[in-house]
């Protein structure tokens, strides 16, 4: 079929494939921007699969800063070539990384990273807590597979939902990223500090506090 050029035109501008990519995608998709689209992020995400195995040793270390100085993120985000991490494509991805540390508070970069001893005592709250909720027994170990899904994506970095982009995965904007600049890009580690994190606080009791300063202005 013959494929306006304002459809070529409007399809590169949303996904960044080349002219021939478009235009088969259209042909393919019968001139359905929308599936034309949806087709170029299934070839993207093969063509990305193979681009994932490649070593990636270049790259950036990123630091972000927040709410004044509360919450700090350094992150280190890898690629293939020094040409590519010097790019401003490369550089935005790497501090929309640090602002996804930041804001959603992952402990794993990925699901393999969940030592063993954890994930077994999570699920084991999961599961009593299926059974108080008077689950049948039968029907609890499917319920604990899904709330361990859940799990993945509220620790994982790779498994939660993009901040800017929530139908979108951190995974899944990496393999965007990869099929689009066309090079492996991988997350290695990252170290988030929250100021007073892990200091016992002393706890204020106000009423004491007022009883004792009455004793020391009766004295």
């Amino acid at each position: 079929m013959s494929v306006p050029a304002s459809f070529v035109k409007e399809l590169r501008e949303r996904t960044g494939a080349g002219m021939m990519d478009c235009k088969k995608a259209l042909a393919e998709s019968g001139g359905d921007i929308d599936k034309a689209a949806d087709y170029l992020r299934e070839k993207g995400l093969a063509a990305a699969a193979k681009k994932a195995g490649r070593i990636a040793a270049e790259g950036l270390v990123e630091s972000y800063i927040h709410g004044g100085g509360r919450i700090g993120v350094l992150v280190e985000v890898n690629c293939e070539t020094d040409f590519v991490a010097k790019t401003d494509e490369f550089k935005a991805l790497v501090k929309d990384i640090a602002m996804q540390i930041a804001a959603a508070k992952p402990e794993f970069v990925k699901r393999e990273e969940v030592p063993a001893e954890a994930l077994e005592h999570e699920k084991a709250i999961l599961r009593a807590q299926a059974l108080n909720e008077g689950k049948p027994a039968n029907i609890v170990e499917k319920m604990v597979e899904g709330r361990v899904e859940k799990y993945f994506k509220e620790v994982c970095l790779l498994e939660q939902p993009f901040i800017k982009e929530p139908d979108m995965s951190i995974k899944q904007l990496l393999t965007e990223k990869i099929s689009k600049i066309g090079e492996n890009i991988s997350i290695r580690r990252f170290t988030r500090y929250e100021l007073g994190e892990g200091i016992e606080k002393k706890q204020s009791d106000l009423a004491a506090e007022v009883a004792e300063a009455t004793r020391n202005v009766c004295k």
